[in-house]
């Protein structure tokens, strides 16, 4: 496994607390973040497949657009 990043449509602290559970289910807790500092909202995942981190956001309802 790998360290995935993605440009995403969360914008808040608000929008973290929804996709936590998802991903938290998908990739475990403390084995991602968002940075809300970044204009593309850079979702950073480590020791998960890409695949398994878009779909957990796309469960919540937000979009992930891979950077790797």
């Amino acid at each position: 496994m790998e360290t995935v990043k993605f440009k995403t449509n969360i914008k808040c602290g608000a929008c973290i607390a929804t996709v936590t559970p998802f991903l938290n289910e998908a990739v475990g807790e403390g084995n991602w973040q968002v940075d809300l500092q970044d204009p593309k909202r850079v979702l950073t995942a480590d020791n998960s497949t890409a695949e398994k981190v878009r779909q957990a956001v796309e469960k919540a309802g937000y979009k992930a657009e891979s950077l790797n």
